[in-house]
């Protein structure tokens, strides 16, 4: 039966074990060899006699020997009396010395060579993050009575915006990859109420900067009967807590990472659209914040909260999706102070939010229109046609609750959890402008 290297310490010293793994390093002294052996759980050395014959470096074998207790081996014991028999060939030398402490490679040499520069410890517990993180979202989302769904991701409309989507051939007619589940996640609100989904979107924006993939795992929540996007902000904030306390349980990755894990407050940090522009030193006409300002935001949440999170609200109407709520305010200065006086109805601002994380926008949200006769009033007056949306809309005309929800971009806080300096370092197989392979 195999033992991983995890739990070598536990073996009864004396007893047969038997290991299988890599080749990760290999150390030839006068007297004695040492093997050092890496499976998914960790590293484990094994003692060969001096000059017996080793596989090189990323070998795969399947090592015999005995436990023995050593104060000086990981975990205080290691394998002597061992044979070593390959599971192949002897394995080319990798393009970087995967023993080593870092990877010390640049930025195309990972991409180019991800298949083997992942296996680095520090490298694969990127995704460890990210899988760990997945497993908070879940069970927090399942302990809040959310129900996982699964949508298309060919569609035949596209979600956001016609000019940033991948058109393919559909049995002789245009299909598109779809941007997000965001119109199918609500229609399934009025089937089982709260919903998420984890799966690939595709933008086709012609970005190449160090935030923004071609395609990305988006982690999408959609909720009925909210009141305003106040509500959904509450959830994200759970949905955060339960990312980080998950990540938090995998103490050896987040070691290997070199990952700093945040402090969810117990309520994020506030502050309206209009405020957000002058704080960050902004012109008050700018119909966006700029990554400059999110960064100025950023370090203002941080010293004047203590938060490496905040929640910028009402975002103006003309830089949101056509289902996007307008600002009501109405009730919100009661749940919550701002640093604004905006008050009451306004279009020109939404019912929706970003959140950054550590200057850096992780999710948008808010507040969804949910009756029919407005979303034809928006769609018309963005010179759409409401026919392109007959399917969408046919769940708005047999009653809808209010709604919303929210999407978080998962390599994105990966890359915020470890501190990337560029999206690609946390993402194995990285779609952008330039690359489709690996």
């Amino acid at each position: 039966m195999r033992t991983l290297c995890h739990d070598l310490p536990a073996a009864t010293p004396g007893t047969e074990v038997v290991l299988e793994g890599w080749v990760h390093r290999r150390r030839e002294l006068a007297r004695v060899t040492f093997l050092v052996l890496r499976d998914r759980s960790g590293l484990a050395q094994v003692v060969l006699p001096a000059g017996r014959s080793v596989p090189p470096e990323e070998t795969t074998v399947r090592v015999t020997g005995t436990a023995t207790a050593t104060a000086q081996a990981p975990g205080g014991v290691e394998v002597t009396a061992a044979t070593v028999e390959a599971l192949t060939d002897d394995a080319l030398t990798p393009p970087a010395e995967l023993w080593r402490p870092t990877l010390d490679v640049s930025l195309p040499t990972l991409l180019d060579h991800a298949p083997v520069l992942w296996r680095h410890p520090a490298q694969r517990a990127h995704w460890e993050l990210a899988a760990a993180s997945l497993r908070g979202f879940r069970g927090t989302l399942d302990g809040l009575g959310f129900t996982e769904i699964a949508t298309p991701k060919l569609v035949g409309t596209a979600t956001e915006s016609g000019s940033t989507v991948f058109e393919v051939d559909y049995f002789g007619r245009p299909a598109y990859l779809a941007q997000s589940p965001q119109l199918y996640k609500q229609q399934m609100v009025g089937v089982l109420e709260r919903v998420y989904e984890v799966g690939p979107v595709f933008r086709a924006e012609p970005h190449d900067t160090v935030r923004h993939l071609a395609e990305y795992r988006s982690l999408d929540v959609e909720l009925g009967f909210v009141r305003d996007h106040r509500d959904v902000l509450a959830v994200l904030r759970e949905v955060l807590a339960g990312m980080v306390a998950a990540v938090a349980e995998r103490e050896d990755a987040v070691v290997r990472a070199g990952a700093r894990l945040p402090v969810v407050p117990d309520e994020v940090p506030v502050v309206h659209f209009a405020d957000a522009l002058a704080l960050a030193g902004a012109p008050d006409d700018e119909p966006d914040l700029a990554p400059e300002h999110e960064r100025a935001l950023g370090a203002w949440a941080l010293a004047e909260h203590g938060s490496d999170f905040v929640a910028v609200e009402g975002y103006p109407m003309a830089k949101r999706p056509f289902y996007t709520h307008p600002w009501t305010g109405a009730g919100l200065e009661a749940r919550s102070a701002r640093t604004s006086t905006t008050e009451g109805g306004d279009e020109r601002w939404s019912n929706s939010f970003d959140l950054l994380f550590r200057g850096l926008e992780l999710v948008t949200g808010g507040q969804r229109l949910h009756r029919a006769a407005d979303y034809e009033a928006a769609l018309l007056a963005r010179g759409e046609d409401p026919a392109t949306h007959a399917a969408y809309l046919q769940a708005f005309r047999h009653g809808m609750p209010p709604h919303g929800g929210f999407a978080i971009g998962l390599e994105r806080w990966v890359g915020r959890l470890v501190e990337a300096a560029n999206i690609r370092e946390v993402t194995p197989f990285p779609r952008d402008l330039h690359r489709l392979a690996p």
